[in-house]
């Protein structure tokens, strides 16, 4: 196999050293897994062509494939259209290459360059959808008639509702909210030939929402409305879940009628009380508190009726109740979001419930609360992460003095925990954290403590991957390796050098 990466290159850059790393990873499945991180970082550095050599160097065909895609799509952005075309004829599965050739297409079309995105589209098999991103290219710089000219030329309903809804909400956002409602109009008349039932719905919810957006709410409910009939009679799990949407749609339009009738047909306890939960948001969107506490908490009894074999996804339903304990946290009502994050039969949900809590309670100026559901969180590792978070609630509150001082805390804590990859991972956390507050010699001494750990990671992909994170940090921060990182990762190259 090809190298791209020198050891020198490996001896003095953080990237290089993961990349370099990493292409020496056996595993199939490993060498993928960490160019999946390692291959966008160059992207985003510019490296075009060392990201393109990497990503086709990798053996499993699905990773490479998706990998030559996100370098083609940049290569579109940078203006260099033939080398992203010849990226997209390398990619060897059909449909992956179908889906390169419509991605630098738009990138084309929301350049301006009509013509070029065109002769890509022509490459495909379904080349709507970059006519649709041309239609609204022509329409956002005032060329009505050429983007009602390639409308015209779009066959596939989906796409046409697609341009339409974008054109429609660009001319709402822009004032024109008349000429805007009535483009959303025309792109309702459009979903309704759409042939796939599902693909419909999402399109007409969607439209909605633009309405809500609007503040066209008798459009809005027109149309959640059509949605609604539809999702009524779909014999499948999504059938809820659009029954849900349409329902929230309604409340936010002003008809709490039809809401209630829309959520009535709904059996899934799950989905009934994530309505609940949006139609609470809703009642205290309206300033209506004692409306939206009660929406809550009527959204945590339905769910914790729920048994065991009327869950048909528990992980969404876990999700569920860290959503519902940070809400009543949101609210004010902290003490009850506490105790119901304690209820979640998932300990890393209740963790994540936990963290997020202390956060908001940051953020209201409750410390001494916050500090309270800190410390209901058990391992040290995951209370790290509850620290990183309060510190990012300080930064929030624009209280630089304060964040610093609680990612000390959580550096001091990091010592603590005795799993290498865990410590690593909350060691790059409070280091991206002391980038964002300009305290670059923080990051920098972070991340020579977490560069040591990262050398005792045993599985390659993921010392790997942790170096490469790693380099990211330093990006962000602004600082070069010195002679004291420089010498952990001769170690490192040299370990794997052949």
């Amino acid at each position: 196999m090809d190298h791209f990466i020198s050891q020198d290159q490996a001896e003095n850059g953080l990237l290089d050293c993961a990349a370099f790393l990493a292409e020496r990873i056996k595993s199939s499945d490993g060498h993928a897994e960490a160019m999946n991180t390692i291959v966008p970082m160059y992207l985003a550095k510019g490296d075009v062509d060392l990201a393109a050599e990497l990503a086709n160097a990798v053996d499993d065909p699905f990773s490479r494939d998706k990998l030559l895609i996100a370098v083609a799509v940049k290569c579109a952005e940078i203006d260099d259209e033939e080398y992203a075309l010849q990226l997209a004829d390398a990619i060897e599965d059909h449909g992956l290459q179908s889906q390169a050739f419509e991605r630098i297409g738009l990138v084309l079309a929301g350049k301006g360059k009509a013509e070029k995105a065109a002769e890509v589209a022509d490459l495909m098999g379904h080349s709507d959808f970059v006519y649709a991103g041309i239609a609204t290219n022509q329409a956002a710089h005032g060329n009505d008639a050429g983007a009602e000219k390639t409308l015209e030329s779009i066959e596939f309903p989906s796409a046409r509702v697609a341009a339409l809804q974008q054109i429609g909400a660009a001319q709402i956002d822009a004032g024109e909210t008349e000429k805007g409602i009535a483009t959303m109009q025309e792109a309702v008349a459009s979903a309704g030939e759409i042939e796939h039932d599902e693909e419909q719905i999402r399109a007409l919810c969607e439209l909605g929402n633009v309405f809500l957006d609007a503040k066209a709410n008798d459009k809005a409910i027109e149309t959640f409305d059509i949605a609604k009939s539809l999702a009524e009679v779909l014999e499948n799990t999504h059938r809820e879940t659009f029954l849900v949407n349409c329902a929230i749609g309604f409340l936010h339009a002003g008809s709490t009628d039809l809401a209630d009738r829309t959520l009535d047909l709904v059996t899934d306890k799950t989905q009934i009380a994530s309505a609940m939960l949006g139609f609470a948001r809703d009642h205290w969107r309206k300033e209506e508190k004692e409306e939206a506490i009660d929406a809550l908490e009527e959204a945590y009894a339905i769910l914790r009726s729920q048994r065991e074999n009327e869950t048909r996804d528990s992980r969404s339903r876990n999700a569920l109740f860290t959503t519902i304990a940070t809400q009543f946290a949101g609210f004010g009502k902290s003490e009850r979001g506490v105790e119901i994050a304690l209820e979640n039969s998932d300990p890393n949900e209740q963790m994540n419930a936990l963290a997020q809590i202390s956060q908001i309670l940051t953020i209201q100026k409750e410390d001494e609360l916050a500090r309270e559901a800190l410390n209901l969180i058990d391992e040290d590792a995951n209370r790290l992460f509850a620290l990183v978070a309060i510190a990012d609630g300080k930064r929030k509150l624009d209280e630089p003095a304060a964040a610093v001082a609680v990612l000390d805390e959580a550096a001091t804590l990091a010592e603590t925990v005795p799993q290498i990859s865990a410590r690593s991972e909350v060691l790059i956390e409070i280091a991206d954290g002391f980038a964002s507050l300009e305290q670059p010699e923080k990051a920098r001494a972070t991340s020579i403590e977490n560069l040591s750990i990262i050398s005792q990671i045993r599985d390659e992909s993921s010392r790997a991957v942790a170096l490469a994170n790693l380099a990211a940090v330093y990006s962000t921060a602004g600082i070069e390796p010195e002679e004291r990182e420089k010498a952990v990762m001769r170690g490192l190259a040299s370990s794997v050098a052949y």
